[in-house]
Protein backbone atom coordinates (compact mmCIF):
# COMPACT_ATOMS: atom_id res chain seq x y z
CA UNK A 1 0.00 0.00 0.00
CA UNK A 2 1.39 3.43 -1.36
CA UNK A 3 1.21 6.53 0.62
CA UNK A 4 1.67 9.81 -0.83
CA UNK A 5 4.35 12.33 0.29
CA UNK A 6 2.86 14.79 2.30
CA UNK A 7 3.63 18.78 1.73
CA UNK A 8 1.96 20.12 5.09
CA UNK A 9 4.22 23.05 6.59
CA UNK A 10 4.88 21.11 9.99
CA UNK A 11 7.61 22.30 13.25
CA UNK A 12 10.95 20.43 13.82
CA UNK A 13 13.52 21.14 16.36
CA UNK A 14 17.26 21.05 15.77
CA UNK A 15 19.91 21.58 17.36
CA UNK A 16 23.67 22.91 15.60
CA UNK A 17 26.47 24.41 16.32
CA UNK A 18 28.00 27.91 14.29
CA UNK A 19 30.43 30.55 14.97
CA UNK A 20 28.76 33.83 14.77
CA UNK A 21 31.25 36.74 14.89
CA UNK A 22 29.92 39.61 17.12
CA UNK A 23 30.74 43.29 16.15
CA UNK A 24 32.82 42.97 19.41
CA UNK A 25 34.91 40.13 18.74
CA UNK A 26 35.89 40.87 15.16
CA UNK A 27 36.96 44.43 16.24
CA UNK A 28 38.55 42.58 18.89
CA UNK A 29 40.64 40.44 15.90
CA UNK A 30 41.29 43.73 14.09
CA UNK A 31 43.11 45.06 17.52
CA UNK A 32 45.23 42.54 17.88
CA UNK A 33 46.49 43.15 14.30
CA UNK A 34 46.99 46.23 14.44
CA UNK A 35 50.44 47.85 15.56
CA UNK A 36 50.78 50.05 18.38
CA UNK A 37 50.68 52.82 15.88
CA UNK A 38 47.50 51.94 14.39
CA UNK A 39 45.75 50.95 17.70
CA UNK A 40 46.73 54.13 18.86
CA UNK A 41 45.53 55.81 16.65
CA UNK A 42 41.77 53.69 17.04
CA UNK A 43 42.19 54.91 20.70
CA UNK A 44 42.35 58.26 19.85
CA UNK A 45 38.90 58.10 18.05
CA UNK A 46 37.41 56.07 20.72
CA UNK A 47 38.42 59.21 23.28
CA UNK A 48 36.90 61.62 21.00
CA UNK A 49 33.53 59.33 20.99
CA UNK A 50 33.11 58.19 24.05
CA UNK A 51 33.01 60.92 27.12
CA UNK A 52 33.66 57.80 29.58
CA UNK A 53 37.56 57.46 28.60
CA UNK A 54 40.27 59.44 29.14
CA UNK A 55 44.25 59.11 28.35
CA UNK A 56 46.45 57.87 31.54
CA UNK A 57 49.25 60.14 31.28
CA UNK A 58 50.92 58.50 34.22
CA UNK A 59 50.00 61.30 36.97
CA UNK A 60 46.60 61.68 38.75
CA UNK A 61 43.95 60.97 36.81
CA UNK A 62 40.64 62.69 37.14
CA UNK A 63 38.80 59.68 38.33
CA UNK A 64 40.92 59.83 41.38
CA UNK A 65 40.33 63.47 42.21
CA UNK A 66 36.51 63.37 41.69
CA UNK A 67 34.13 63.05 44.11
CA UNK A 68 32.08 59.51 45.19
CA UNK A 69 28.79 59.57 43.64
CA UNK A 70 26.04 60.55 46.07
CA UNK A 71 24.38 57.94 48.42
CA UNK A 72 21.22 58.05 46.01
CA UNK A 73 23.20 56.85 43.35
CA UNK A 74 24.28 53.32 44.83
CA UNK A 75 22.17 51.32 42.81
CA UNK A 76 23.49 52.45 39.64
CA UNK A 77 27.11 52.44 40.77
CA UNK A 78 26.65 48.80 41.22
CA UNK A 79 25.47 48.73 38.13
CA UNK A 80 28.71 50.20 36.19
CA UNK A 81 30.66 47.50 38.47
CA UNK A 82 28.56 44.70 37.26
CA UNK A 83 29.68 46.32 33.74
CA UNK A 84 32.73 47.07 34.87
CA UNK A 85 33.22 43.06 35.76
CA UNK A 86 31.44 41.41 32.57
CA UNK A 87 33.74 39.16 30.44
CA UNK A 88 32.34 39.64 27.28
CA UNK A 89 36.20 39.39 25.89
CA UNK A 90 36.43 35.45 26.44
CA UNK A 91 37.37 35.06 22.80
CA UNK A 92 39.66 38.56 22.95
CA UNK A 93 42.75 35.86 22.72
CA UNK A 94 42.02 35.65 18.74
CA UNK A 95 43.50 39.30 17.78
CA UNK A 96 45.38 40.86 14.37
CA UNK A 97 47.36 43.83 12.88
CA UNK A 98 48.96 46.41 9.99
CA UNK A 99 50.35 49.16 9.23
CA UNK A 100 53.42 51.36 7.67
CA UNK A 101 54.60 54.54 9.26
CA UNK A 102 55.59 56.83 6.82
CA UNK A 103 58.38 59.43 7.40
CA UNK A 104 59.55 61.57 5.01
CA UNK A 105 62.60 63.84 4.39
CA UNK A 106 62.14 66.72 2.61
CA UNK A 107 65.35 69.18 1.56
CA UNK A 108 63.58 72.41 2.57
CA UNK A 109 65.05 75.55 1.08
CA UNK A 110 68.03 76.04 -0.94
CA UNK A 111 69.35 74.42 -4.12
CA UNK A 112 70.26 76.09 -7.46
CA UNK A 113 68.26 74.04 -9.72
CA UNK A 114 65.57 72.20 -7.94
CA UNK A 115 64.43 75.11 -5.85
CA UNK A 116 63.06 74.66 -2.24
CA UNK A 117 59.64 75.57 -0.19
CA UNK A 118 60.02 79.02 1.36
CA UNK A 119 63.38 81.16 1.31
CA UNK A 120 66.00 82.65 4.24
CA UNK A 121 63.96 85.32 4.26
CA UNK A 122 60.90 83.84 4.70
CA UNK A 123 59.88 84.29 8.44
CA UNK A 124 56.91 82.43 8.27
CA UNK A 125 58.35 79.08 6.97
CA UNK A 126 59.53 76.47 9.63
CA UNK A 127 61.72 73.75 8.37
CA UNK A 128 59.76 71.36 10.62
CA UNK A 129 56.86 71.74 8.59
CA UNK A 130 57.93 69.87 5.88
CA UNK A 131 58.82 66.60 7.94
CA UNK A 132 56.12 63.80 7.50
CA UNK A 133 54.41 65.87 4.75
CA UNK A 134 52.51 64.00 1.62
CA UNK A 135 54.67 61.43 -0.17
CA UNK A 136 57.44 63.10 -2.66
CA UNK A 137 56.44 61.89 -6.73
CA UNK A 138 58.83 60.43 -9.06
CA UNK A 139 60.61 64.02 -9.37
CA UNK A 140 60.98 65.30 -6.12
CA UNK A 141 61.94 61.90 -5.21
CA UNK A 142 64.97 62.20 -7.92
CA UNK A 143 65.85 65.43 -7.20
CA UNK A 144 66.54 65.04 -3.32
CA UNK A 145 68.56 62.39 -4.27
CA UNK A 146 70.23 64.48 -7.22
CA UNK A 147 71.22 66.98 -4.28
CA UNK A 148 73.00 64.28 -2.20
CA UNK A 149 74.85 62.76 -4.91
CA UNK A 150 76.13 66.23 -6.51
CA UNK A 151 77.74 69.41 -5.11
CA UNK A 152 78.95 71.12 -8.43
CA UNK A 153 76.37 73.41 -10.63
CA UNK A 154 77.18 71.78 -13.56
CA UNK A 155 76.45 68.83 -12.19
CA UNK A 156 73.16 69.56 -10.85
CA UNK A 157 72.10 71.19 -13.75
CA UNK A 158 72.95 67.78 -15.81
CA UNK A 159 70.73 65.93 -13.40
CA UNK A 160 68.26 68.80 -13.74
CA UNK A 161 67.90 68.20 -18.02
CA UNK A 162 67.97 64.60 -17.24
CA UNK A 163 65.04 64.30 -15.16
CA UNK A 164 62.90 67.11 -17.65
CA UNK A 165 63.50 64.42 -20.23
CA UNK A 166 62.17 61.32 -18.29
CA UNK A 167 59.35 59.81 -19.92
CA UNK A 168 56.49 58.00 -18.03
CA UNK A 169 57.99 54.77 -18.72
CA UNK A 170 61.45 56.33 -16.78
CA UNK A 171 63.69 55.84 -19.82
CA UNK A 172 65.52 58.95 -21.37
CA UNK A 173 62.80 60.77 -24.40
CA UNK A 174 65.70 62.48 -25.88
CA UNK A 175 69.35 60.84 -26.70
CA UNK A 176 72.24 61.52 -24.66
CA UNK A 177 73.95 63.69 -27.33
CA UNK A 178 70.78 65.77 -27.97
CA UNK A 179 70.71 66.75 -23.95
CA UNK A 180 74.23 67.46 -24.03
CA UNK A 181 74.54 69.99 -26.75
CA UNK A 182 71.17 71.77 -25.12
CA UNK A 183 73.26 72.05 -22.77
CA UNK A 184 76.14 73.11 -24.89
CA UNK A 185 78.48 70.76 -22.95
CA UNK A 186 80.50 67.27 -23.80
CA UNK A 187 79.03 64.14 -23.84
CA UNK A 188 81.23 62.65 -21.01
CA UNK A 189 80.15 64.84 -17.96
CA UNK A 190 76.78 64.07 -19.31
CA UNK A 191 77.15 60.57 -19.23
CA UNK A 192 79.34 60.51 -16.28
CA UNK A 193 76.33 62.12 -14.09
CA UNK A 194 74.10 59.40 -15.94
CA UNK A 195 75.69 56.58 -15.04
CA UNK A 196 75.04 57.69 -11.21
CA UNK A 197 71.42 58.85 -11.76
CA UNK A 198 70.78 55.19 -13.05
CA UNK A 199 71.65 53.81 -9.47
CA UNK A 200 68.95 56.36 -7.90
CA UNK A 201 65.82 54.34 -6.52
CA UNK A 202 64.11 53.23 -8.20
CA UNK A 203 66.79 51.23 -9.96
CA UNK A 204 66.77 51.77 -14.09
CA UNK A 205 66.06 55.14 -14.56
CA UNK A 206 67.57 57.41 -17.12
CA UNK A 207 68.40 54.28 -19.62
CA UNK A 208 68.18 54.82 -23.36
CA UNK A 209 66.77 51.12 -23.98
CA UNK A 210 65.36 48.35 -22.27
CA UNK A 211 68.15 46.56 -22.10
CA UNK A 212 69.86 49.06 -20.29
CA UNK A 213 67.47 49.55 -17.93
CA UNK A 214 67.59 45.64 -16.97
CA UNK A 215 71.09 45.75 -16.95
CA UNK A 216 71.12 48.71 -14.35
CA UNK A 217 68.95 46.31 -12.13
CA UNK A 218 71.27 43.36 -12.65
CA UNK A 219 73.68 45.08 -11.69
CA UNK A 220 72.29 46.81 -9.01
CA UNK A 221 71.87 42.78 -7.78
CA UNK A 222 75.89 42.14 -8.74
CA UNK A 223 73.73 39.76 -11.10
CA UNK A 224 75.20 41.21 -14.56
CA UNK A 225 77.13 38.24 -15.70
CA UNK A 226 79.09 37.84 -19.00
CA UNK A 227 75.73 35.18 -19.66
CA UNK A 228 73.40 37.47 -18.56
CA UNK A 229 74.75 40.24 -20.57
CA UNK A 230 74.66 38.23 -23.72
CA UNK A 231 71.01 37.40 -23.01
CA UNK A 232 70.56 40.86 -22.39
CA UNK A 233 72.24 41.83 -26.16
CA UNK A 234 69.79 39.07 -27.80
CA UNK A 235 66.28 40.35 -26.19
CA UNK A 236 64.69 39.99 -29.37
CA UNK A 237 65.66 36.53 -29.68
CA UNK A 238 63.85 35.80 -26.11
CA UNK A 239 60.34 37.84 -27.44
CA UNK A 240 60.80 35.39 -29.98
CA UNK A 241 61.24 32.24 -27.40
CA UNK A 242 64.39 30.82 -29.47
CA UNK A 243 65.63 29.11 -26.06
CA UNK A 244 67.91 26.84 -27.92
CA UNK A 245 69.35 29.77 -29.76
CA UNK A 246 69.86 31.91 -26.76
CA UNK A 247 71.79 28.78 -24.99
CA UNK A 248 74.40 28.84 -27.37
CA UNK A 249 75.03 32.67 -27.65
CA UNK A 250 75.49 32.86 -23.50
CA UNK A 251 77.17 29.37 -23.19
CA UNK A 252 74.49 27.87 -20.87
CA UNK A 253 72.31 24.81 -20.62
CA UNK A 254 68.67 24.59 -19.95
CA UNK A 255 68.14 24.77 -16.47
CA UNK A 256 70.46 27.91 -16.06
CA UNK A 257 68.95 29.21 -19.18
CA UNK A 258 65.57 29.12 -17.40
CA UNK A 259 66.78 30.33 -14.22
CA UNK A 260 68.14 33.65 -16.22
CA UNK A 261 64.32 33.93 -17.87
CA UNK A 262 62.75 33.99 -14.69
CA UNK A 263 65.22 36.54 -13.15
CA UNK A 264 64.78 39.04 -16.40
CA UNK A 265 60.78 38.45 -15.81
CA UNK A 266 61.01 39.48 -12.15
CA UNK A 267 62.80 42.98 -13.46
CA UNK A 268 60.61 46.44 -13.56
CA UNK A 269 60.95 47.16 -17.04
CA UNK A 270 59.00 50.33 -16.55
CA UNK A 271 60.71 51.57 -13.17
CA UNK A 272 59.39 55.24 -14.06
CA UNK A 273 55.65 54.31 -13.81
CA UNK A 274 55.73 53.62 -10.47
CA UNK A 275 55.46 56.40 -7.72
CA UNK A 276 58.96 56.56 -5.04
CA UNK A 277 57.84 54.56 -2.41
CA UNK A 278 58.10 56.71 1.22
CA UNK A 279 60.45 56.19 3.84
CA UNK A 280 58.94 53.33 6.21
CA UNK A 281 60.37 53.78 10.14
CA UNK A 282 60.38 50.74 12.09
CA UNK A 283 58.72 51.82 15.83
CA UNK A 284 58.91 49.05 18.12
CA UNK A 285 56.34 47.44 19.33
CA UNK A 286 57.76 45.39 22.26
CA UNK A 287 61.19 46.37 23.99
CA UNK A 288 63.54 43.53 25.47
CA UNK A 289 66.21 44.56 27.80
CA UNK A 290 68.54 41.98 29.40
CA UNK A 291 67.50 41.30 33.37
CA UNK A 292 69.67 41.39 36.40
CA UNK A 293 72.37 38.78 35.76
CA UNK A 294 70.84 35.61 38.36
CA UNK A 295 72.88 34.07 40.95
CA UNK A 296 74.39 31.36 38.91
CA UNK A 297 74.90 33.77 35.93
CA UNK A 298 72.11 33.23 33.30
CA UNK A 299 70.96 35.96 31.52
CA UNK A 300 67.60 36.56 31.34
CA UNK A 301 65.10 39.01 29.24
CA UNK A 302 62.42 41.59 30.65
CA UNK A 303 59.52 42.73 27.92
CA UNK A 304 56.94 45.28 27.69
CA UNK A 305 55.08 46.93 25.29
CA UNK A 306 56.24 49.77 24.16
CA UNK A 307 54.42 52.69 26.65
CA UNK A 308 55.91 55.59 24.31
CA UNK A 309 53.34 53.88 21.26
CA UNK A 310 50.63 52.51 23.15
CA UNK A 311 48.40 55.10 25.32
CA UNK A 312 46.69 53.39 28.37
CA UNK A 313 43.08 54.41 29.22
CA UNK A 314 41.13 54.98 32.06
CA UNK A 315 37.48 54.93 32.42
CA UNK A 316 35.77 57.90 34.46
CA UNK A 317 33.58 56.29 37.05
CA UNK A 318 32.78 59.52 38.92
CA UNK A 319 32.37 61.38 35.73
CA UNK A 320 29.53 58.65 35.15
CA UNK A 321 28.02 59.19 38.33
CA UNK A 322 27.56 62.61 38.12
CA UNK A 323 26.00 62.61 35.04
CA UNK A 324 23.12 59.87 36.35
CA UNK A 325 22.60 62.28 39.37
CA UNK A 326 22.11 65.36 36.94
CA UNK A 327 19.56 63.64 34.50
CA UNK A 328 17.65 62.07 37.79
CA UNK A 329 17.53 66.11 38.54
CA UNK A 330 16.46 67.43 35.19
CA UNK A 331 14.14 64.45 34.45
CA UNK A 332 16.27 63.05 31.73
CA UNK A 333 17.15 60.29 33.58
CA UNK A 334 15.80 57.23 31.05
CA UNK A 335 17.72 58.28 27.94
CA UNK A 336 21.07 59.42 29.86
CA UNK A 337 20.94 56.05 31.63
CA UNK A 338 20.55 54.11 28.18
CA UNK A 339 23.46 56.38 26.59
CA UNK A 340 25.82 55.95 29.61
CA UNK A 341 24.81 52.91 30.18
CA UNK A 342 26.28 52.15 26.36
CA UNK A 343 29.10 54.22 26.47
CA UNK A 344 29.89 52.37 29.75
CA UNK A 345 30.00 48.89 28.03
CA UNK A 346 31.92 50.17 25.12
CA UNK A 347 34.40 51.92 27.24
CA UNK A 348 34.96 48.34 29.48
CA UNK A 349 34.86 46.64 26.63
CA UNK A 350 37.94 48.45 24.97
CA UNK A 351 39.71 48.60 27.86
CA UNK A 352 39.55 44.65 28.44
CA UNK A 353 40.64 44.57 24.51
CA UNK A 354 43.22 46.01 24.95
CA UNK A 355 44.86 44.47 28.29
CA UNK A 356 43.50 40.87 26.26
CA UNK A 357 45.93 42.22 23.14
CA UNK A 358 48.97 43.46 25.02
CA UNK A 359 49.09 39.68 27.11
CA UNK A 360 48.85 38.00 23.74
CA UNK A 361 51.20 40.09 22.49
CA UNK A 362 53.95 39.73 25.25
CA UNK A 363 53.20 35.81 25.66
CA UNK A 364 53.87 35.13 21.47
CA UNK A 365 57.16 37.58 22.46
CA UNK A 366 58.34 35.91 25.25
CA UNK A 367 58.23 32.61 23.78
CA UNK A 368 59.53 33.61 20.76
CA UNK A 369 62.62 35.31 23.14
CA UNK A 370 62.76 32.06 24.81
CA UNK A 371 63.05 29.92 21.77
CA UNK A 372 65.84 32.42 20.14
CA UNK A 373 67.29 32.50 22.87
CA UNK A 374 70.73 31.75 21.54
CA UNK A 375 70.05 34.53 19.02
CA UNK A 376 70.55 36.98 21.17
CA UNK A 377 73.45 36.08 23.40
CA UNK A 378 75.82 34.92 20.44
CA UNK A 379 74.42 35.81 16.90
CA UNK A 380 73.01 34.94 13.76
CA UNK A 381 75.12 31.42 13.93
CA UNK A 382 72.49 30.46 16.95
CA UNK A 383 68.92 31.45 14.99
CA UNK A 384 67.39 28.44 15.31
CA UNK A 385 64.43 26.82 12.93
CA UNK A 386 60.76 28.02 14.11
CA UNK A 387 57.76 27.69 12.80
CA UNK A 388 54.45 29.76 13.97
CA UNK A 389 53.05 26.02 14.88
CA UNK A 390 55.59 26.16 17.31
CA UNK A 391 54.68 29.17 19.09
CA UNK A 392 51.18 28.09 18.68
CA UNK A 393 51.38 24.76 20.79
CA UNK A 394 53.45 26.85 23.40
CA UNK A 395 51.14 29.56 23.88
CA UNK A 396 48.02 27.24 23.35
CA UNK A 397 46.36 29.74 20.85
CA UNK A 398 45.37 29.03 17.58
CA UNK A 399 48.52 29.68 14.53
CA UNK A 400 46.52 32.01 12.82
CA UNK A 401 46.43 33.84 15.91
CA UNK A 402 49.85 33.81 16.57
CA UNK A 403 49.96 34.99 12.23
CA UNK A 404 48.36 38.25 13.36
CA UNK A 405 50.09 38.94 16.33
CA UNK A 406 53.88 38.56 14.50
CA UNK A 407 52.19 40.44 11.04
CA UNK A 408 53.70 44.07 10.90
CA UNK A 409 54.89 43.95 14.53
CA UNK A 410 58.79 44.83 15.50
CA UNK A 411 60.55 44.50 18.47
CA UNK A 412 63.67 46.56 19.91
CA UNK A 413 66.30 43.99 20.99
CA UNK A 414 70.06 44.25 22.25
CA UNK A 415 70.95 43.20 18.45
CA UNK A 416 68.54 45.54 16.66
CA UNK A 417 65.20 46.37 16.07
CA UNK A 418 63.87 43.15 14.16
CA UNK A 419 60.44 42.82 12.97
CA UNK A 420 58.62 39.32 15.02
CA UNK A 421 58.70 37.34 11.53
CA UNK A 422 62.00 37.73 11.46
CA UNK A 423 62.67 34.76 14.23
CA UNK A 424 60.34 32.56 11.55
CA UNK A 425 62.64 31.01 9.54
CA UNK A 426 62.34 27.35 7.30
CA UNK A 427 64.44 24.62 8.49
CA UNK A 428 67.12 22.94 6.64
CA UNK A 429 67.87 19.35 7.05
CA UNK A 430 71.48 17.81 8.71
CA UNK A 431 73.21 15.33 9.61
CA UNK A 432 72.11 12.54 12.48
CA UNK A 433 68.31 14.07 12.22
CA UNK A 434 69.93 17.58 13.39
CA UNK A 435 68.15 21.12 11.71
CA UNK A 436 69.33 24.15 10.57
CA UNK A 437 68.35 27.34 10.05
CA UNK A 438 67.69 28.70 6.86
CA UNK A 439 68.89 32.40 7.86
CA UNK A 440 71.94 30.91 9.97
CA UNK A 441 72.51 28.90 6.65
CA UNK A 442 72.89 31.96 4.37
CA UNK A 443 74.73 33.84 7.09
CA UNK A 444 77.73 30.75 7.13
CA UNK A 445 77.29 30.80 2.88
CA UNK A 446 78.23 34.77 3.00
CA UNK A 447 80.87 33.58 5.79
CA UNK A 448 82.85 31.06 3.82
CA UNK A 449 82.90 33.43 0.70
CA UNK A 450 84.16 36.19 2.81
CA UNK A 451 87.11 33.52 3.88
CA UNK A 452 87.98 32.55 0.41
CA UNK A 453 91.18 32.23 -1.42
CA UNK A 454 91.31 34.74 -4.14
CA UNK A 455 93.73 32.39 -5.82
CA UNK A 456 91.05 29.78 -5.00
CA UNK A 457 87.46 31.29 -6.17
CA UNK A 458 84.63 28.79 -4.91
CA UNK A 459 81.37 27.78 -7.30
CA UNK A 460 78.36 27.26 -5.60
CA UNK A 461 79.05 23.38 -5.82
CA UNK A 462 82.49 24.02 -3.65
CA UNK A 463 80.72 25.74 -1.43
CA UNK A 464 77.76 23.52 -1.14
CA UNK A 465 80.53 20.72 -0.13
CA UNK A 466 82.04 22.88 2.51
CA UNK A 467 78.53 23.03 4.05
CA UNK A 468 78.01 19.53 3.65
CA UNK A 469 80.98 18.48 5.11
CA UNK A 470 79.85 20.63 8.36
CA UNK A 471 76.52 18.17 8.21
CA UNK A 472 73.86 20.84 6.38
CA UNK A 473 72.56 19.22 3.94
CA UNK A 474 71.97 21.94 0.93
CA UNK A 475 71.95 21.81 -3.00
CA UNK A 476 74.27 24.20 -5.05
CA UNK A 477 70.55 25.97 -6.32
CA UNK A 478 70.27 26.80 -2.56
CA UNK A 479 73.34 28.51 -1.94
CA UNK A 480 72.86 30.37 -5.20
CA UNK A 481 69.86 31.48 -4.19
CA UNK A 482 71.46 32.71 -0.68
CA UNK A 483 74.37 34.01 -2.35
CA UNK A 484 72.10 36.16 -4.72
CA UNK A 485 70.08 37.26 -1.51
CA UNK A 486 73.52 38.73 -0.19
CA UNK A 487 74.08 39.96 -3.13
CA UNK A 488 77.10 38.42 -3.95
CA UNK A 489 78.34 37.90 -7.50
CA UNK A 490 78.99 34.51 -8.78
CA UNK A 491 82.70 33.28 -9.01
CA UNK A 492 83.49 34.15 -12.51
CA UNK A 493 83.23 38.30 -11.06
CA UNK A 494 84.43 37.75 -7.92
CA UNK A 495 87.61 36.22 -9.84
CA UNK A 496 87.65 39.33 -11.71
CA UNK A 497 87.46 41.59 -8.62
CA UNK A 498 89.78 39.32 -6.76
CA UNK A 499 92.81 38.65 -8.58
CA UNK A 500 95.42 41.66 -8.97
CA UNK A 501 95.97 43.43 -12.12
Amino acid sequence: MAFAPSFAPRLDLRQSQSLVMTPQLRQAIQLLQYTNIEAGAFIEEELLKNPLLERDDGGETVSALEPAPPPALAESGADSATLAESGMMAEADKVPLDIDLTNLYDAGPGGDNFGGCGGAGDEDWNPLDSLGAAAPNLREHLEQQARLAFTTREELAIAAALIAVLDPAGRLAEPPEAVAALLGIALAPLEAVRRIMMRFDPVGLFATSLAECLAAQLAEQNRLDPAMAALLDNLELLGRREFRRLQEICGVDAADMAEMVAEIRRLDPKPGAREAEPLRLLIPDVLMRPAPLTQDGATDWILEINPETMPKLLIRRGFHGRMLASAKKSGAARETKSFLSEQMQSATWLVKALESRAQTILRVSAEIVRRQDGFFKHGISHLRPLTLRDIAAEVELHESTVSRVTSNKSMSTPRGIFELKFFFTTALAGANGATHSAETVRHRVGQIIAAEDPKNILSDDSVAAVLQKEGIDIARRTVAKYREALRIPGSSQRKREKLPG
